[in-house]
């Protein structure tokens, strides 16, 4: 499992958006991946996901991210 928190956050995405985020410019990945481990830290809802299911956790964490984004 990669330790870098963009390359954790792009594996959490889904294809389309993985492809999207990864044509980003670096700083712009970094600061999206940064949101995103803020998400999984702050978001009770995801601790108990997190325990069931890790991967879930992170997609849902990226997925809200994203949402935010383009709101």
């Amino acid at each position: 499992m990669s330790t870098d928190p963009v390359g954790r956050f792009l594996a959490a995405l889904d294809p389309e958006h993985r492809e999207s985020i990864g044509a980003k410019p670096r700083e712009e990945q970094e600061q999206l991946a940064a949101a995103w481990e803020r998400e999984l830290e702050s978001d009770d809802e995801l601790d108990t996901l997190d325990e069931l299911s890790p991967p879930a956790a992170e997609a849902e964490a990226a997925r809200r991210v994203l949402d935010r984004g383009t709101e």
